[in-house]
């Protein structure tokens, strides 16, 4: 696969969690988050996108939102949890994205904000229609995924690199 190659980035934030007594990192999802993890499953399967890879962050509301939202797909993609997905900063993201293999063209990631919210609007340098204003006003709510298109290899992922293609939330 060629460097220039077309590829996607779809950045799906974990589903609404419950606050239990228990680690940031153990919290579970909420009745909520339930039921909008297998929306945003069927949304993502309606972009037609067939992911070749998935990270998801090792926290439980993440995996449990990509457990429900994975049975919506057609195919399952190979997943991969990622322990640096959990409480990354902007500059700890791009250094993944960077690392991922030049196969992959179409990749999935699952996490938390603030994370998805800064790297798609980090790496959005256009915006098709409408996107830009309405992720930044919905402040990217939980179960929300952006989808970001650019040529190029993962390692010349950057600020500005990508056009935001396309945002939902459920609960527009």
């Amino acid at each position: 696969m060629s460097v220039d190659t077309p590829r996607r980035i779809v950045l799906l934030r974990h589903a609404k969690a419950d606050w239990p007594q228990v680690s940031d990192h153990e919290r579970p999802l909420a009745e909520r988050g339930r039921s909008d993890a297998p929306v945003a499953g069927r949304k993502l399967a309606e972009t037609g996108i067939g992911f070749d890879l998935a990270l998801c962050s090792t926290a439980v509301r993440t995996r449990e939102t990509w457990k429900l939202a994975v049975q919506e797909l057609p195919e399952r993609p190979r997943t991969v949890y990622e322990d640096r997905l959990y409480e990354a900063s902007l500059g700890e993201l791009i250094a993944l994205l960077n690392d991922v293999p030049d196969e992959v063209s179409d990749l999935l990631v699952i996490g938390h904000n603030p994370g998805m919210h800064a790297l798609a609007d980090a790496l959005a340098g256009r915006a098709e229609g409408d996107t830009a204003a309405r992720m930044n006003r919905s402040g990217f709510p939980t179960s929300a995924f952006a989808v970001l298109a650019f040529d190029g290899s993962w390692k010349s992922v950057e600020h500005g690199v990508g056009s935001l293609v396309d945002f939902w939330t459920p609960h527009d």
